[in-house]
């Protein structure tokens, strides 16, 4: 992957990149940042592991390139399966981030270092070392297939996958999403509406209703 497409694809929110591609490739949002505001744009390693057992993990970061990001397949079981061992290990190695469907701990010194991660959960729980598990394979993440060589965006809004085929379509359909974000902003901040803006005034004439009506769905009010 070039530099100048990985520089693209890190100028751009994860929620935007979701739009660009059909609203596909979001990962379940229950899987979290663990420390405020991290941001990742990478080619994504993947990795599976066995029920609270964690060699798949430490298979992956030995078999990872510099600047992959690991994509983890832990089942949703959330035990410590990454810390600040591996953080440490990931980094020395030019690994740069972590998105995992399971546990993590040692967040005080996982934020010291600022590796960012992405979680389902944190416990203190620790795992054993004894299941290989796999690391390369086609693994879910959230809902959502990941295969190495897929990339990764993540951000304080969530996770989303990019399929390697569908990188520079992804980019340019995001990239003219924003140029035409920043047209919207321009032109609310000279008083437009978004109910002009986004053709809203259509839907709600369909609807029989204008803006300044106060007719629509009442909870509990036998209405729907």
């Amino acid at each position: 992957m070039s530099d100048d497409r990985l520089r693209r694809l890190g100028a751009i929110g994860s929620a935007t990149i979701h739009e660009a591609q059909g609203q596909s490739g979001a990962v379940d949002p229950a899987i979290k940042p663990v420390w405020p505001a991290p941001r990742l744009a990478a080619r994504a390693f993947t990795a599976r592991c066995h029920a609270r057992d964690n060699l798949a993990v430490h298979r992956a970061v030995a078999a990872a390139e510099p600047g992959d990001a690991l994509v983890v397949d832990a089942g949703g079981h959330v035990a410590g399966y990454w810390g600040e061992i591996l953080s440490v290990a990931a980094q020395s190695r030019g690994i740069v981030g972590l998105v995992i469907d399971g546990g993590c701990r040692d967040l005080e010194d996982v934020m010291a270092l600022r590796f960012p991660i992405w979680a389902r959960g944190v416990s203190i729980a620790g795992c054993a070392k004894l299941q290989p598990g796999s690391i390369g394979e086609p693994v879910h993440c959230g809902g959502v297939v990941v295969r190495t060589g897929d990339f990764v965006v993540a951000d304080a809004d969530g996770v989303v996958i990019v399929a390697a085929a569908m990188l520079e379509q992804a980019l340019d359909a995001a990239e003219q999403r924003i140029a035409r974000e920043r047209d919207m902003m321009a032109r609310l901040r000279e008083g437009a509406l978004t109910l002009d803006l986004l053709g809203l005034r259509e839907t709600l004439a369909e609807l029989g209703l204008d803006a300044r009506s106060h007719e629509g769905d009442r909870v509990g009010d036998g209405q729907s």
